[in-house]
């Protein structure tokens, strides 16, 4: 799997972290997206919104493991879940990077927010593809795999222009 493919989509033994930073950016990106909102902004607002719950979702875990071992965790086993939990910024990079190169103009601002979007979407629809094919699931289950996935998605879009209207 190549670096691009990683930065895209995530690898297939993170697809939880994957999927969870996905939904934070397309929430972020809802949330902090009315119409005119500059696309610089807005990478600020979707970075630092995954951040916030990257650090939450390490901290929540590390004390978890701490009680369940009734034990301090060691450097070792702290890193290991930093490192487990690291698709969920990593869910952000291309987003952010479609929404900074809105900002530096090569992009229009709305051109820049619907590649970040569809960007998302794309590694929603990527994860079903991956589960289905784990679970070695027939074409009609695969495909209602990625409708959920997807669903899921398009449920955040769609309740962002019902708040919004």
């Amino acid at each position: 799997m190549s670096r691009i493919q990683t930065l895209l989509f995530g690898r297939p033994d993170t697809i939880a972290g994957t999927v969870y930073g996905t939904i934070v950016v397309m929430s972020a990106l809802a949330a902090g997206a009315p119409e005119k909102t500059d696309p610089g902004k807005l990478a600020v607002i979707v970075t630092t919104t995954v951040l916030v719950f990257w650090i939450a979702h390490v901290y929540s875990h590390a004390i978890a493991e701490t009680i369940a071992l009734n034990r301090r965790l060691d450097r070792a086993e702290i890193t290991s879940i930093v490192r487990r939990e690291f698709a969920i910024p990593l869910a952000a990079v291309a987003p952010v990077t479609a929404l900074a190169l809105g900002a530096l103009g090569v992009f229009k601002a709305s051109t820049a927010s619907w590649v970040a979007v569809l960007l998302a979407l794309s590694a929603l629809v990527v994860q079903g593809f991956r589960y289905a094919g784990v679970e070695h699931m027939s074409r009609f289950a695969t495909l209602l795999s990625v409708a959920v996935n997807l669903a899921l998605g398009l449920s955040i879009i769609i309740l962002k222009a019902a708040v919004s209207h």
